[in-house]
């Protein structure tokens, strides 16, 4: 039996890694069962032990580590010494810091063939030297945008000839709310009147998220925006930060920070806004853009990096210089003020996403992937 090994930063936190991490598990499980080729995941983040979640209609069990690099990694070099080198055997390194992991494996079984995968920033600048020789060993290396496969040959040196892009799909539950929409129910205090949402994660270290321009465009445009309000969802430590940041514009009354709600209530968020904006100058995708679409919304991101892959100016959305809150600003209020405009790219982003981001669409991509690291049905790599 052909084997699947997955290593994985973390499975069951929140975030767009995170979100990733559990649509490649699962679509690896999925081709793995059609197959009847083994798969395991290893986490080196999530909580120790056997855990499990819930994707789509199947359970993908992993074994975590507890942040213990030690045990992971011991754990990842068991999995490859048990390996057959009979078989066709595959280990994804579903992080470019997990390609160490990754490589240490294939020292002990040299067959097993090297998958790893990349998300954005963490590549934009050169890894440390013992990180990139090992991410310069995969087989294949999948970017999910054009920039961050040009940032793969460019900056860490890998060949273009081993690069293969891959979007991510967007989570299929996302996309089910996005078809009954009314059924969902709102977090309390959710304001009254014209809403911007954002989502993503406040943290010191990711103030390229663009939050802060967001309350300066907000601040901007309170005086002649009566009614408008800005809803952040995500936790951090960068919060505080920006709460005073708010205050300090005199707009606190009308940015609303929401932390720890559930997908279900995330989904009526989407739901209830009239547009969604991330004007982030480091994404190297950007799932909550795709989930801002399935819901029909119109989207405004800066012009840089992977959300040039999916936002169109003019077409699903509009794109605006990074860092200008003021162009920010004007986005926001033409969106607002012109409802056709919001319908009309609303319904085109919702023709994109299920046209081309849906999870079978990405679990069909990955399998052929697969198979050119050499793991397909008929043979061995």
């Amino acid at each position: 039996m052909k084997q699947i090994v997955g290593l994985f930063p973390e499975l069951l936190g929140v975030g767009g890694v995170q979100e990733a991490g559990r649509q490649t598990a699962a679509a690896l499980l999925g081709i793995a069962n059609r197959h009847s080729w083994s798969a395991s995941f290893l986490t080196l983040n999530d909580p120790s032990g056997e855990q499990s979640f819930q994707a789509g209609e199947k359970q993908v069990s992993l074994r975590g580590f507890g942040r213990s690099k030690i045990r992971f990694g011991l754990a990842a070099v068991g999995a490859a010494r048990s390996s057959d080198d009979d078989r066709a055997n595959l280990v994804v390194a579903s992080h470019p810091h997990l390609a160490l992991p990754a490589a240490l494996m294939r020292l002990v079984s040299p067959r097993l063939r090297l998958l790893v995968m990349s998300h954005g920033v963490e590549v934009w600048k050169p890894l440390a030297a013992i990180r990139r020789a090992a991410l310069l060993r995969a087989d294949i290396a999948l970017a999910p945008s054009s920039d961050t496969a040009e940032k793969l040959h460019r900056v860490q040196g890998v060949p273009q000839r081993r690069i293969r892009k891959l979007a991510w799909p967007v989570d299929p539950k996302m996309l089910k709310m996005s078809d009954a929409p009314t059924a969902l129910r709102l977090p309390q205090a959710f304001p009254q009147g014209q809403v911007i949402l954002t989502v993503g994660r406040w943290a010191a270290s990711e103030r390229y998220k663009g939050t802060d321009e967001l309350i300066k465009a907000l601040a901007q445009l309170s005086a002649t925006a009566q009614g408008l309000h800005l809803v952040a969802v995500g936790g951090g430590d960068d919060l505080p930060r920006l709460k005073r940041l708010a205050s300090d514009r005199g707009v606190a009354d009308r940015v609303h920070f929401f932390e720890g709600i559930s997908r279900e209530e995330l989904g009526a968020c989407y739901a209830q806004c009239d547009v969604f904006a991330l004007p982030s100058t480091g994404e190297g995708f950007g799932l909550v853009f795709l989930e801002a679409m399935a819901f029909g919304k119109p989207v405004i991101a800066a012009g840089v990096g992977g959300a040039t892959d999916l936002i169109e100016d003019q077409v699903n959305g509009l794109l605006v210089t990074p860092g200008d809150f003021q162009g920010l600003a004007q986005a926001m209020a033409r969106l607002l003020r012109e409802e056709p405009l919001r319908s009309r790219l609303g319904r085109r982003g919702a023709e994109i996403v299920r046209r081309k981001y849906e999870f079978a669409t990405f679990q069909a991509g990955l399998e052929s992937v697969l198979c050119e690291c050499g793991l397909d049905s008929s043979g061995g790599a």
